[in-house]
């Protein structure tokens, strides 16, 4: 009796298959050279962005099923989120986005401009995050990003950091999110 597997396989990185394979034949060695980043058409090293820079992203549309697709995703099932009846009865008078999916939408709008596709190393982290005003069901976000400082690592040479404040903008210009984050980027080769 062979065993069947019941599921469809949603993605296979032929990469990783590989990488997996050699690592477990012993063949992953020192002649084995890492994986270079693939640099976006339009990305930016570190130091090609200059403070003071604002780069606007296109915009977004928030509705009913990304709310309900990051419900299941987080685990957050808020009732305030999911369920219109209680949500009538809420300050807000409707049900609204989480704050964590706009935050989320706002990431995938930066990278959507392609100006860190394969040139960013790391995340650094997020400072001062602040949710001033409710994204509802059929809110258009945009994302503005401001950079606030470049400079070169302290540690190694082939990378900087880049800082910035993020400012999302419902389609009414009401600020409904803002934060300071920080990414760790090549330098040109």
């Amino acid at each position: 009796m062979t065993f069947e597997r019941s599921w469809p396989i949603l993605h296979f990185d032929p990469r990783a298959a590989l990488d997996w394979r050699l690592a477990k034949s012993g063949l992953w060695g020192e002649q084995h050279k890492e994986r270079e980043m693939q640099k976006g058409r339009n990305a930016r090293y570190w130091n090609e962005f200059k403070v003071g820079e604002i780069i606007e992203t296109v915009g977004r549309t928030v509705e009913s099923g990304d709310v309900s697709l990051f419900a299941g995703l987080s685990g957050d099932f808020n009732p305030v989120h999911l369920n219109e009846l209680h949500a009538k009865k809420s300050q807000f008078g409707t049900r609204i986005a989480h704050g964590l999916l706009t935050l989320a939408i706002t990431s995938g709008q930066i990278n959507g401009t392609g100006l860190f596709e394969g040139t960013t190393i790391g995340f650094l982290g997020l400072e001062k995050v602040r949710f001033s005003n409710p994204v509802r069901f059929g809110d258009t976000v945009l994302t503005s990003v401001a950079i606030t400082d470049v400079r070169k690592s302290e540690k190694k040479n082939d990378r900087g950091v880049v800082s910035m404040t993020i400012t999302v903008k419902n389609q009414k210009d009401e600020t409904v999110l803002t934060y300071d984050q920080a990414l760790l980027m090549a330098a040109a080769a």
